[in-house]
């Protein structure tokens, strides 16, 4: 039996969430509903927009999320990533090992700065804005990599926004290398439209010769594939992977698998904040298919926890919830 259902490789970032207005973002120049990287000094000149606003801090980061739902549900993770030896590293480390994920995260491989963080702007539409700053996580190499917890590993998981990163790039394709060669099923996330109009060719190099998994949401499937028909959408995805979830918000998400195609409902919720939706999904559908479920009953699962994400404030879901919604899955699934 491997010692991990998944190993993954991607950014360490503590989230700060903020509830602000569409003429609030439009005051701080924040595009709407992606992911902006942003260096220390548009950092500063933001933390001063937003000084007067009640903020939520977590654990962030999208592999990070990852792992950690898929821990809450009973899960073995392993995550690869770079953090500071400063507080809010020590709160990233202190966060991994409460939700029972081992990393390689020790006091002797600790960066110097500042660890990265993420300022997430929720606008009353539910939609999330984002503005990183990378920090310690822009210097994240392949020496984050550890082979032997890899090689002891279910599915090997590589975060979509690392293509902005040459360094962590480079890591994630180290990591799909050793991966490959231990026989270690393939994983990737396509995380943001930004990332595939402005870093496609690593994102191209993450998918390679293909995936076993890959996520994605409707958005950048149609940019990816510079259309807005679904289905030459689905035709042209689903060559990335041997399966695709293709999510569509309300509407649930597609499994793409083996040449079909099928629909798996959203839950029945109200979007107040769709910030880790994807990263959730992902997390409980390679719970579900790490441990003997099928594609389909998988993106079930996923579908519901992502829909209790959105329905609330924040990144994670409390191990209680997903407590709750692992054990209806499981009596669906009898």
């Amino acid at each position: 039996m491997k010692n991990y259902d998944l190993y993954a490789i991607g950014n360490a970032l503590v989230d700060s969430d903020y509830e602000v207005t569409d003429a609030h973002l439009q005051t701080m120049g924040v595009a709407k509903r992606h992911m902006t990287l942003i260096d220390a000094a548009r950092r500063d000149e933001l933390l001063g927009h937003v000084r007067q606003l009640t903020s939520r801090r977590n654990g962030g980061g999208s592999a990070g999320n990852t792992v950690v739902a898929l821990s809450q549900l009973g899960g073995r993770a392993f995550y690869s990533c770079r953090v500071a030896d400063d507080e809010f590293g020590a709160f990233y480390r202190e966060d991994l090992m409460d939700n029972g994920v081992a990393s390689n995260l020790t006091r002797g491989n600790l960066a110097t700065g500042e660890t990265g963080i993420c300022m997430v702007m929720v606008t009353p539409d539910a939609e999330r804005s984002m503005s990183t700053f990378l920090g310690a996580t822009a210097e994240l190499d392949h020496t984050a990599l550890h082979a032997d917890e890899l090689a002891q590993s279910t599915v090997y998981y590589m975060e979509g926004y690392l293509s902005a990163s040459p360094t962590g790039l480079d890591a994630a394709l180290q990591g799909r290398q050793m991966a490959k060669d231990a026989g270690v099923l393939l994983a990737s996330t396509l995380s943001d439209v930004t990332m595939i109009n402005y870093c496609r060719p690593g994102l191209e190099d993450m998918v390679g010769d293909g995936l076993d998994y890959l996520f994605c949401n409707e958005e950048e499937a149609q940019v990816w594939c510079g259309s807005q028909d679904i289905q030459v959408i689905m035709g042209q995805i689903s060559q990335l992977a041997r399966t695709v979830c293709l999510t569509r918000s309300a509407l649930g998400c597609v499994v793409l698998e083996g040449g079909r195609q099928t629909a798996v409902p959203a839950a029945n919720v109200k979007a107040i904040d769709t910030n880790g939706a994807g990263d959730m999904f992902a997390g409980a559908f390679l719970y579900a298919v790490t441990h003997g479920h099928s594609a389909v009953d998988a993106a079930w699962l996923a579908n519901q926890s992502a829909g209790r994400v959105v329905s609330q404030y924040g990144n994670r879901l409390s191990g209680d919830i997903l407590g709750e919604i692992k054990a209806s899955f499981e009596q669906r699934a009898k």
